[in-house]
């Protein structure tokens, strides 16, 4: 008996920061490198933007503050849980002050902040990402597992652990994007063993990426409805989403690929529900600048 597949409850809703200051100043990663065509990324942005409109989402936006170029990689700055936004804290200087831009644009549009615990390191959605009614959280690259718990604590989600030994791979974002509740890009060579085979033991039916497809950031895209918005659609990986009935649209993001990002770091759902539990823990906010 085929089970029916139920879409996404959520990716209608994203953050987006515009790049009015982005370039790549420094490499934090191995895919940094190049000048940035400043004019050719905002209309990169814009396209996103308007691409994920035409298929039904809405897009709200942040502005971009001068000094933090990677701001504009919107999904790692935290992770939002209905109207809680838990901020995220990176590892690298270069883009700590990024989380509380975001954390004030949050406090002001409505949403409670909720801080990580000391010495905890969680790059937003670009590590922490939703799957069934589970997470699949990413360390040792970006984030660690001091995060897990927090997570945990947090949502009451469990939480599914890989390490992330190649830096190539630097955020699970760049290796997972669910479809519907049965289906999921993934690319598992990039997690340990364990990892890898508790992931896929959560997708029915997983359209495993090789090494050559995931290269394109293929499953650093979005879901909208039907409707899979991608940097890169290799003929295998686009051929196989039409079959399960998604209709594939392609949007050039190349400038933001200097710095190792696509469609997915540069969104951050705002619809995510991720408590499975009432949370009983004391609230530890944010205040506002």
């Amino acid at each position: 008996m085929v089970q029916e597949t139920r879409a996404l409850g959520w990716g209608r809703r994203y953050m987006m920061c515009p790049p009015d200051h982005f370039q790549v100043a420094y490499a934090i990663n191995p895919w940094m490198g190049g000048t940035v065509d400043p004019d050719r990324a905002m209309a990169e942005w814009q396209d996103l933007v308007d691409t994920i409109r035409s298929a039904g989402g809405e897009v709200e936006v942040n502005p971009a503050q001068p000094g933090l170029p990677d701001m504009v990689f919107s999904a790692n700055a935290g992770v939002v849980d209905g109207t809680t936004f838990i901020a995220g804290r990176m590892r690298h200087a270069e883009r700590v002050e990024e989380v509380g831009h975001v954390s004030n644009w949050a406090i002001h549009n409505g949403f409670d902040v909720q801080a990580l615990s000391d010495g905890a390191l969680l790059e937003g959605l670009g590590d922490a990402m939703p799957l069934a009614d589970a997470m699949v959280v990413g360390y040792g690259a970006r984030s660690n597992e001091i995060a897990h718990a927090d997570l945990h604590r947090l949502t009451g989600r469990e939480i599914i652990p890989v390490h992330l030994a190649d830096l190539r791979w630097y955020h699970v974002d760049l290796t997972l994007c669910p479809l519907d509740d049965q289906r999921a890009m993934v690319f598992p060579d990039a997690y340990d063993a364990v990892g890898a085979a508790r992931v896929l033991d959560r997708i029915p039916e997983p359209l495993v990426l090789t090494e050559d497809e995931a290269s394109t950031f293929a499953a650093n895209s979005i879901v909208v409805g039907s409707t899979v918005i991608m940097p890169a659609a290799p003929l295998r990986v686009g051929r196989q989403l039409e079959a399960w009935g998604f209709d594939v649209v392609v949007v050039e993001v190349g400038e933001f690929a200097k710095a190792g990002g696509a469609v997915r770091c540069l969104t951050l759902p705002l619809d995510t529900q991720l408590s499975v539990v009432p949370s009983t823990i004391e609230p530890s906010p944010l205040e506002a600048a």
